[in-house]
């Protein structure tokens, strides 16, 4: 409350006709209204609406799950109280799944005083996989799944996970789907940023953040073999989820919470960090990994100061064009010791620098991976760098 209402009001504004909606609403022990809230609506609405009331579970995964065993339509979505609907949004997402046969709808998320994710809305899909499109980068509950393939690989929200326990499902739910469709022409939920700041993806303890990595990356090596497949999904627990605790919050850290954050991320960077997953990062992001990976942190400190006074890394070419170095702190500094690579830029971005030959760059780089394989260990950065 009082986003509540809204959001009750987004679901009775649906166009997709009334009985064909189910209303499961979990009251997880609140106590600002409510639970008298959701009685009100389920006397109104025209829709049959199902009033769960429970002690407070003290996070989402719990009501989802329980709500999840109520349901009995063909498809299932969760929307979060404080966030709302767009008029035709089931309407839409429905009529997607049913057209194409998928089992996951994307429907296009609008922010209101929060930022929503942006790279996957370029297009409507009728029909794409978690392979060949950015939908990694949007791993929140706020999908369509077809509650038959939730069933059918009993798949529920991760109760010991306190954040990130929508990742876990969504990614699983992609994995698995026969079919993913993205509803990108029209906005189907809306984001909406509270006043108090109390989300929960914004609260709690920064080893929260560890754990959810840890599940992520767990999950998608349980499920995708060892490759270029595994490595393009992994670049999105360490992007999202693990490089922010070595951003600028990582300054204002005791010494005591760096070690440990550097402690937490050891075993994740041993296991999961790798060359490929790498080079699908930009040099800044790339170079902090790495440094983690390596227990450097005075190093990692001076690279996190660099980048949050926006500083811009002069461009160094090399190899008649061929290849571009972005020069970070400690680029070729014998102390450092860290490998070149770690600087060199994708095409992505080196085509931002003037006289950069990406044609013949494709030819060096294939080779340079290939030397690359030959002389790193298969257990990471870290070993063929100390």
């Amino acid at each position: 409350m009082p986003y509540l209402v809204e959001c009750l009001a987004s679901v009775e504004r649906q166009t997709l006709d009334p009985a064909r909606v189910e209303v499961i609403a979990v009251d997880d022990g609140s106590t600002d209204g409510t639970g008298e809230c959701l009685e009100e609506f389920a006397a109104r609405a025209a829709m049959p609406v199902t009033v769960i009331h429970q002690e407070n579970s003290g996070g989402p995964s719990g009501p989802r799950n329980v709500g999840l065993g109520k349901a009995a339509g063909r498809y299932v979505f969760f929307l979060d109280a404080d966030d709302r609907l767009g008029p035709e949004a089931l309407e839409r997402m429905v009529a997607m799944a049913d057209k194409n046969n998928t089992d996951v709808v994307l429907g296009k998320v609008e922010g209101i005083n929060r930022k929503p994710p942006k790279s996957m809305w370029h297009k409507t899909l009728d029909r794409t996989d978690v392979f060949s499109s950015n939908i990694k980068f949007t791993l929140s509950a706020q999908k369509l799944f077809r509650r038959a393939l939730l069933e059918q690989h009993g798949m529920r929200f991760d109760e010991s996970l306190w954040t990130g326990e929508d990742a876990l499902f969504t990614m699983e739910a992609y994995l698995r789907a026969d079919g993913v469709s993205v509803v990108a022409d029209y906005p189907c939920y809306y984001l909406v940023g509270r006043e108090d700041g109390k989300h929960v993806t914004k609260t709690g303890s920064y080893t929260l953040r560890f754990d959810s990595a840890r599940a992520l990356m767990n999950l998608i090596a349980d499920m995708v073999p060892a490759g270029p497949r595994r490595d393009t999904l992994m670049v999105r627990p360490f992007l999202v989820t693990l490089l922010p605790q070595f951003g600028p919050k990582f300054l204002k850290d005791s010494e005591e919470v760096r070690r440990h954050k550097m402690e937490l991320a050891q075993p994740l960077m041993d296991t999961h960090w790798n060359p490929e997953v790498a080079r699908r990062l930009r040099v800044h992001e790339r170079l902090r990994l790495h440094l983690v990976a390596v227990q450097r942190p005075a190093l990692l400190v001076d690279v996190i100061e660099f980048v949050r006074a926006k500083k811009q890394a002069s461009a160094l070419l090399e190899k008649r064009g061929t290849h571009v170095y972005l020069v970070y702190p400690h680029f070729r500094a014998k102390t450092a010791g860290i490998p070149d690579w770690i600087y060199l830029a994708e095409p992505r971005e080196a085509r931002a620098v003037e006289g950069y030959r990406e044609e013949a760059a494709n030819t060096f780089l294939r080779r340079a991976l290939r030397r690359m394989r030959r002389t790193l260990p298969t257990r990471g950065v870290k070993a063929a760098a100390v």
